[in-house]
């Protein structure tokens, strides 16, 4: 979770770990202590000193002891799992890391929904046949998309992650980008020590502290994991039963709706209103077929009570497609659109369906950091608000690209190319010349 689960994953997904779950875990009765919490200021760095990661790390662990206190935690447990964390720089260094550009979503589905992933999640839907009937019969979540989920998060079981999980959270806690999220999971992972009598050292985690074979996070571990298989454990790293068994409850749990597909490939008519294509604009089947949008193969789009929503991963220049509730469920497992069309893709080459029909502008090459960063001051320039100038292309700045976009008629996708940075660098300088 991610949603909390997946949240997770890994920055090879070319995905930010946006996790979209980060729920509170259960509240223990709080325990009589024998000393007081004392919580020292961390003292900030000297004027004119470099700044070292890591420095005061020490006094952060033994501050954050009152927090664990105020939460239910005990002495014995906080020094069972905290006694031996120290700073991790490589979890450091991979929080703090701004990648210097974006994946291509056709190059991170090439290896999300690769052929050797499709095989391997076949075999694993057909050795787990039993197991997988159940879960789906109770949950209402398709056996293919918790066996995706199992794919994509750990490769089915071969890499959970060999992290330990407190050094790890204490360290995204300590400083950095994801301060609010670790300091909660570390809580809730102390939890699962004191509550669940998991053992501290064979808690292991990915950098960002997500955990067994379908990565969740603590909080989700929670909110949604269950025993399964009926040993009197929720086990995520060693019951498959388990781990799949918890994917589906958290699927559920977040709205998905049984027998609803999570959508597919459309063709859109020449004449497409772009500014239309957006995860939030949700409309009637009807409505859409009004504006002449077509499934892949050109048929009349099917009839669904739902509502959906149109979107151009790669522009107008890529694919297109109509998802629906079940596609917005799995983007809370993780909030990044390239992951959950990898899973429902994969899902699908797993069910035996064909892949995707239109092709990827392949020939696009992905703005670097330098490059999203001017485009931003040439939106903000030519008199469109981007917001904060940082190198991240998200929903504000798409949203300045499509006005940008409707006022010179160019198809309004709200996509970044180096073809529109060369068009806007280019108005500047002979406003400006």
């Amino acid at each position: 979770m991610r949603s909390l689960s997946s949240l997770c994953g890994r920055l090879k997904r070319g995905l930010a770990l946006g996790l979209a779950f980060t729920l509170a875990a259960c509240e223990a009765p709080a325990p009589q202590h024998t000393a007081p919490n004392v919580s020292l200021p961390i003292a900030p760095p000297e004027a004119g000193v470099p700044y070292e990661p890591g420095a005061n790390f020490a006094q952060f662990i033994a501050n954050f002891r009152a927090q664990a206190h105020a939460a239910g935690i005990t002495d014995a447990t906080y020094d069972a799992a905290m006694a031996q964390v120290a700073f991790n720089p490589r979890v450091w260094q991979l929080n703090s890391a701004q990648p210097e550009f974006v994946k291509p979503i056709w190059d991170y589905l090439d290896g999300a929904v690769s052929p050797r992933r499709i095989a391997d999640g076949q075999a694993m839907l057909a050795a787990n046949a039993n197991i997988l009937m159940q879960i789906e019969q109770h949950y209402g979540v398709p056996k293919e998309i918790v066996v995706a989920i199992w794919g994509m998060e750990s490769d089915y079981g071969r890499s959970m992650g060999n992290f330990n999980m407190f050094e790890a959270l204490a360290t995204l806690a300590f400083d950095g980008p994801r301060t609010d999220f670790a300091k909660p999971q570390l809580i809730a992972a102390l939890k699962m020590v004191q509550n669940d009598g998991f053992k501290p050292d064979m808690m292991k985690a990915s950098w960002a502290g997500a955990f067994g074979q379908t990565q969740f996070v603590p909080t989700a571990y929670f909110a949604h994991a269950v025993d399964f298989d009926g040993d009197g454990k929720k086990d995520l790293w060693n019951s498959v039963g388990d781990a799949l068994g918890s994917t589906a409850s958290l699927l559920q749990g977040v709205g998905w709706k049984q027998g609803a597909t999570w959508g597919y490939e459309v063709r859109l008519p020449a004449n497409f209103p772009y500014e239309q294509a957006d995860l939030d604009i949700n409309k009637q089947i009807t409505d859409w077929r009004a504006l002449g949008v077509r499934t892949a193969l050109g048929a009349d789009l099917p009839d669904n009570a739902e509502a959906g929503a149109i979107i151009l991963p790669a522009g107008a220049r890529g694919p297109a497609f109509l998802v629906f509730g079940n596609f917005k469920a799995v983007l809370k497992y993780n909030n990044a659109v390239s992951y959950a069309l990898g899973i429902c893709e994969l899902a699908s080459r797993i069910g035996g369906a064909d892949g995707i029909v239109a092709p990827w502008p392949r020939d696009e090459v992905p703005l670097g950091k330098n490059e999203r960063l001017q485009m931003q001051r040439d939106l903000l320039v030519l008199g469109y608000d981007p917001g904060e100038i940082d190198g991240v292309l998200g929903r504000k700045v798409r949203a300045a690209l499509r006005l940008y976009q409707i006022a010179r008629s160019i198809p309004a996708d709200g996509f970044a190319t180096k073809e529109l940075l060369d068009r806007m660098n280019a108005e500047i300088k002979s406003k400006t010349s």
